[in-house]
């Protein structure tokens, strides 16, 4: 038979017991958030090295299958669009010229498996005066990623579905885009 004070103390330790294991499940939980946030923004990071140096294959990697890159210059759609961009004669033409795609740290806002980023890319070029560059553009970009791979892969599973990207203008589309940097 217990006696009250150490009924008193088992409860106290189940309590305790009990708060620990809430406070682990949201550690847990926090932590694969930032995971996720953390494989986002380096897929992000990939796009840049990887179309300026021409490797078209790691481009396409970034996107699913099934992806669209929607910029205000055409739609491509699925790896073999984006491959194709990456070997077309403007991009090469850029390339060859001296171009670096300059992003800005995106918004990334998580919903489960699905998660948008919203930011600015810059796309630099080498000025015909030495040692000297040019933005030749300011670009608005909202990423749609899905998980649709293994959570313990070192992306986590995540690909593009949906790039839309618009210059920055004054027709306004480009500002629209990053006025829905709140929307999931």
């Amino acid at each position: 038979m217990t006696s009250s004070s150490e009924a008193s103390r088992l409860d106290s330790l189940e309590t305790r017991l009990t708060s620990l294991e809430t406070r682990l499940n949201d550690t847990h939980a926090r932590l694969a958030t930032a995971e996720d946030e953390l494989a986002i923004l380096r897929l992000l990071a990939a796009y840049s090295p990887r179309v300026d140096s021409g490797d078209a294959e790691g481009v396409a990697e970034l996107w699913t299958e099934d992806g669209v890159y929607d910029v205000d210059t055409g739609v491509l759609e699925g790896h073999a669009g984006l491959v194709e961009m990456v070997h077309g004669d403007a991009h090469q033409g850029l390339i060859a010229h001296g171009c670096g795609h300059v992003p800005s740290l995106p918004v990334v806002l998580l919903d489960g498996d699905h998660a948008v980023a919203t930011g600015y890319t810059q796309l630099v070029v080498r000025s015909s005066r030495p040692g000297r560059y040019t933005v030749l553009r300011v670009t608005a970009s909202r990423w749609e990623l899905e998980r649709r791979g293994r959570v313990d892969a070192p992306d986590r599973g995540w690909r593009v579905v949906l790039r839309t990207a618009r210059a920055v203008t004054d027709d306004g589309e480009g500002r629209a885009l990053l006025g829905r940097s709140r929307e999931r």
